[in-house]
């Protein structure tokens, strides 16, 4: 149905109509290549037809979860406000899921569609491929299976969707992916609270939420919110993450905090949240994440590194264990 819904829709964004669905050996599932090729209704038979099966999913009531097939525990991390380094945050903590435990396997979906950042900050360029199945498999560095909607658009191509194609394009970049056998996915939610987060929270067992937040005042109101609305959808908040917590001088040494202090230790208390840890405001951080060479792997040995190594143990340690 997800598919009809995407092709009558206006189809899979039309910047994979560049070179990913013509001739040579097709690279993309067959719904995304029909989709692209499907012609656009006009505006209003678009809106019409969105209208009509928005009233059809809403009557049947919540839907049931289903698991991801191969996949054991499934993390979220969300901001509720943009710019607070979420997705730097989730990606440095993906990597020391695994350093902690090289048992483990884990994933990383980048949920953003709008602005995916997880192919620059794993250096990760290209196209999935196709299984047997038709399933694309995600690509991989630093031993992180990765899955992102910038595999699929040029990287400076606009997705330009209503809330109906982004709900589809998640569930597929959900279930219609190779993920192997997995025992942590961390999911990379984009800012807010809208259709992306309900979506995964209702769609998905969620083992846990785990909520980045600068100290500022600001980000601290849309924290709060990012919290209570996983609260209403049932998914347990394991904890908060204080980013850009303070800035050490590299010359003096002298510290300040550009954000405030204490503000996330404050919010916690107020929700009856832990502090899973502080991460603070160094310039290794970001340069390392923009050169694809993210801090945990490029300089374990850092002090941000170990913050990032000591919060990925926290968060196994409030997960609840994985059902058999």
């Amino acid at each position: 149905m997800m598919v009809m819904v995407a092709a009558a829709a206006g189809g899979w964004y039309r910047a994979l109509r560049a070179g990913l669905c013509r001739g040579g050996p097709r690279r993309l599932p067959a719904w995304a290549c029909a989709a692209v090729s499907s012609s656009s209704p006009s505006s209003s038979t678009n809106d019409g037809f969105l209208k009509e099966k928005r009233a059809q999913i809403m009557s049947r009531g919540l839907p049931k979860q289903k698991p991801v097939e191969g996949v054991k525990q499934i993390l979220v991390f969300a901001s509720g406000k943009g710019g607070v380094g979420k997705s730097t945050t989730a990606v440095n903590i993906a990597l020391a899921l695994a350093a902690n435990d090289s048992t483990k396997t884990v994933g990383l979906l980048d949920a953003d569609v709008y602005g995916p950042s997880i192919p620059k900050m794993m250096n990760l360029k290209g196209n999935p491929e196709l299984s047997p199945k038709n399933l694309m498999r995600p690509l991989k560095n630093y031993g992180i299976a990765c899955m992102s909607m910038g595999f699929l658009i040029e990287e400076t191509s606009p997705v330009v969707w209503r809330g109906l194609m982004v709900m589809s394009a998640i569930e597929k970049l959900l279930r219609q992916v190779d993920w192997g056998q997995l025992d942590y996915l961390v999911i990379d939610m984009p800012p807010g609270t809208g259709d992306v987060q309900l979506s995964v929270s209702q769609n998905i067992p969620v083992s846990g939420a785990v909520i980045v937040s600068t100290p500022q005042d600001i980000a601290l109101l849309d924290a709060r919110r990012g919290a209570e609305m996983f609260r209403k959808v049932h998914v347990p908040v394991l904890g908060l993450v204080q980013n850009m917590s303070v800035f050490q001088c590299p010359k003096c040494k002298h510290e300040t905090h550009i954000f405030g202090a204490d503000g996330v230790r404050d919010l916690a208390k107020t929700l009856g949240l832990d502090v899973l840890g502080d991460i603070p405001l160094h310039i290794n951080v970001r340069e390392t994440c923009d050169a694809g060479q993210p801090i945990v792997v490029s300089q374990p040995r850092s002090d941000m590194a170990k913050a990032y190594l000591r919060i990925a143990t926290e968060i196994v340690r409030r997960l609840p264990a994985p059902s058999a």
